[in-house]
């Protein structure tokens, strides 16, 4: 599955035209306080970057990753394995293929919608409780379905799950907390290794469940690694900035450093008078609008949600083809360990490009556009429609072997990994402040199109050319047509993607602003890194004319909020 980004999944960052700058609030008449009135200085986090999650140590920073990569493979573990269920399921019930699948389709229909509900959450209760209250519910739906005396009751509480899945909104979120944009790219690799990677763990462990035990252990198992998951995260500590600013600044007042500090949630109220529901309403629908009206986010998101489509397509397809070789249940599970193989491949082939990215922007952050995170994909992506050729012409089975289709499945994985990495870095990178609506949108064409995959590959596998040789190799070379069709807006965005951003009111508003930024940016970090643990106490200077009293911008509530809560992302 794939993991979102949502604006109020990034962390604050300073800004010179006054929304980050201000350090203070002054009282409600706007009239200068008194000489003998205390000032309420609000903590930010270029005055206390030493407890925030970029000053994690490397091994804290990557020991929480690890366990964020557990908890990802859990939820998308959660999304394909319940097809290990279908026979005895289909038995007991008396309900057809085709109803079976609807169970699937809710589950990952609703995950689409759900990363999304999830996100405003996280933002303002932080990331650790609310990943923690979603994975306890999906948890807690596992049990009536393992329980279920109906199909309903299936489909009802596999639609909760799905919705109860924070996935990618709050993953993400949490790289987003510890690295910095020009570093970060490692990071978000290995979270989308994780979200590849659950998908296809679940078919080869669902191969030896549907083998030897009854279809209600596909839920217990489902259980029994979400409950696991869910106990290593409560290890891993909170990561979101404004949380621990808040608590620092508590303690501040607390140990009298500073009785005049407040972190940046605890002036604005408590929980419900912080939360603006218009607002979170106009968030969450953003990343739709970003599909609707951004041609780069409408079309590689389509080409995203096309590739992650395809692995729910083989939980259907590769039992066909593979029977031509009487592969067992087992073996077919085990099958799939070819399109792992793939996503490490990929991955393995991004790691040198980004050492290059990341030495040249340090060396020069005008470098190079924001297209250039392309062009490894210019030639990966092409390993789709190979890869699905492969599949097609190997599945006319015997005497072809069966690792031709096998390797064509492998070109596939590494063609997924590859578009979904490059294609959330491209556009983090082209639309900056509103990248979390751009990769949410690249997200949820992901879930909800791998969700409709569900629905329609036995038909297309089962219905053309029926009883014929050519009725397995057919179905995959249309998709192999549909992925060549996908496959040429890549090459359209990477020669002419910045005529386009020209043209987009998001990217010219990042062009406009990122220069700015970086420096007050690059020169706030500087110096806070330069704290001791002997001096701590973060920069809590009364209010000077230069630092507060600067004019607010013109800017509606709405730009103030996406604004203040965006991720700055280095030229590139």
């Amino acid at each position: 599955m794939a993991p979102s980004m949502s604006e109020k999944s990034l962390p604050r960052v300073a800004s010179t035209d006054g929304l980050a700058a201000l350090t203070s609030i002054n009282t409600p008449n706007s009239a200068a306080p008194a000489e003998n009135t205390p000032v309420r200085r609000i903590l930010k986090e270029e005055d206390a970057y030493h407890v925030l999650g970029f000053s994690f140590s490397p091994l804290k920073k990557w020991s929480i990753l690890t366990c964020i990569f557990i908890v990802q493979i859990s939820m998308n573990f959660n999304a394909a394995i319940y097809g290990n269920a279908g026979e005895g399921m289909m038995a007991e019930f008396g309900i057809s293929q085709f109803t079976f699948k609807i169970g699937q389709m809710i589950f990952l229909v609703a995950y689409a919608f759900g990363c999304e509900l999830w996100a405003p959450w996280s933002e303002e209760m932080g990331r650790k409780w609310v990943l923690q209250g979603s994975l306890g519910l999906v948890n807690l739906w596992q049990l009536p379905c393992a329980l279920a005396p109906k199909f309903w009751v299936v489909m009802l509480f596999r639609g909760l799950g799905g919705l109860s899945s924070a996935g990618g909104s709050v993953t993400l979120g949490m790289v987003a907390d510890m690295w910095e944009p020009e570093v970060q790219q490692y990071a978000v690799a290995f979270v989308v290794l994780s979200s590849v990677a659950g998908s296809v763990v679940a078919p080869i462990v669902g191969g030896v469940i549907q083998t030897y035990l009854s279809w209600q252990w596909v839920f217990w198992i489902q259980l029994i690694f979400g409950v696991v998951a869910q106990a290593i995260h409560l290890c891993v500590p909170e990561t979101r900035s404004d949380v621990l600013l808040d608590r620092h600044a508590k303690m501040l007042r607390k140990t009298g450093a500073d009785p005049n500090i407040y972190g940046p949630n605890e002036h604005k109220g408590n929980l419900w008078k912080r939360l603006d529901w218009k607002e979170s309403s106009k968030l969450m629908l953003r990343p739709y609008k970003f599909l609707a009206t951004e041609p780069i986010v409408l079309f590689l998101s389509l080409l995203s949600g096309f590739s992650d489509a395809l692995i729910f397509t083989g939980l259907d397809s590769f039992p066909l083809v593979l029977a031509k070789w009487d592969f067992t249940v087992i073996q077919v599970g085990l099958a799939f360990i070819s399109l792992l193989v793939g996503h490490v491949i990929a991955y393995l082939l991004f790691l040198p490009r980004y050492r290059c990215d990341i030495k040249l922007l340090r060396v020069n952050p005008s470098a190079f556009k924001p297209e250039r995170r392309l062009w490894l994909l210019l030639f990966l992506v092409l390993l789709e429609p190979v890869g699905l050729m492969m599949f097609g012409f190997g599945s006319l089975g015997p005497p072809v072997p069966w690792i031709v289709p096998l390797i064509g499945a492998s070109l596939i994985g590494i063609a997924n990994f590859a578009i979904y990495m490059a294609t959330i870095d491209y556009m983090i990178a082209a639309y900056g402040p509103f990248a979390a609506s751009a990769t949410g949108g690249n997200g949820f064409c992901r879930d909800f199109l791998a969700g409709i995959a569900a629905l329609y590959t036995r038909p297309l596998y089962t219905s053309i050319k029926p009883g014929t040789n050519w009725q397995l190799p057919i179905p995959t070379l249309i998709l192999c047509a549909i992925g060549v069709l996908l496959c040429i807006p890549v090459f359209v965005f990477y020669f002419w993607g910045e005529w386009f951003r020209k043209r987009s009111p998001y990217a010219q508003e990042l062009e406009h602003e990122r220069e700015e930024k970086r420096e007050v940016r690059k020169e706030a970090i500087s110096e806070s890194k330069k704290t001791t643990p002997a001096n701590s106490r973060p920069n809590t200077r009364p209010s000077s004319p230069t630092r507060v009293d600067e004019p607010m911008p013109d800017r509606s509530r709405s730009d103030l909020r996406v604004l203040g809560n965006s991720l700055e992302i280095t030229p590139v």
